[in-house]
């Protein structure tokens, strides 16, 4: 079995609730798992990781992952939003998956709204992660293609097409297809 693996999709693929499931069987199976989060993902609960379905389960939260040491028994390490950490913090999973065969599974999203690849998402490409897709359907009404792309939409429902990559809470985000990102995205003052 792989030893590093990257579950990502868009925005309600519910990558949170597969993240809190793998919790649940491992830990009832008796495997040591220890569950890491972002500290700067605090939208629902500095210590615990939140689906939009309703489960929760508890998580350190931590900055970064430089100073990170998993528990000698610890078998499996499940990190949520794993597009807010670091490449330097991949590495270091990395260095814990091949050193001290440990599992590490993260769990994010692939690119922004603006079609741009978050830098740890992108290194865990490079150091070969394990990939595994979390399918949606696009958000626009009546469209049941695969959701590739998020839109971004500030308070006046205008299409925001510049400015940060981390920008937190899904309230002014829509998870589309290719087709709808490219439509509504290159296409002047669309709403949603």
């Amino acid at each position: 079995m792989a030893n590093l693996h990257f579950h990502y999709g868009v925005m309600s693929s519910s990558k949170s609730a597969a993240l809190i499931i793998n919790a649940h069987n491992f830990t009832h199976n008796q495997n040591q798992t220890e569950v890491i989060k972002p500290s700067f993902d605090s939208r629902f609960s500095n210590e615990k990781i939140v689906s939009r379905i309703g489960l929760s389960w508890e998580a350190n939260a931590i900055p970064s992952l430089q100073d990170y040491a998993p528990k000698p028994e610890t078998k499996l390490i499940l990190v949520d939003e794993v597009q807010f950490f670091s490449p330097a913090d991949i590495d270091r999973l990395v260095k814990i998956a091949d050193e001290q065969n440990k599992i590490v599974m993260c769990y994010g999203l692939m690119v922004d709204s603006n079609e741009k690849m978050f830098p740890a998402s992108q290194r865990l490409i490079e150091v070969g992660a394990k990939l595994h897709r979390m399918e949606s359907c696009c958000q626009i009404n009546g469209c049941m293609r695969l959701a590739t792309h998020h839109l971004r939409f500030d308070q006046n429902n205008k299409v925001i097409r510049a400015g940060d990559q981390f920008a937190l809470g899904d309230s002014n985000y829509k998870s589309v297809c290719r087709q709808h990102f490219n439509q509504i995205y290159h296409a002047p003052q669309k709403v949603r």
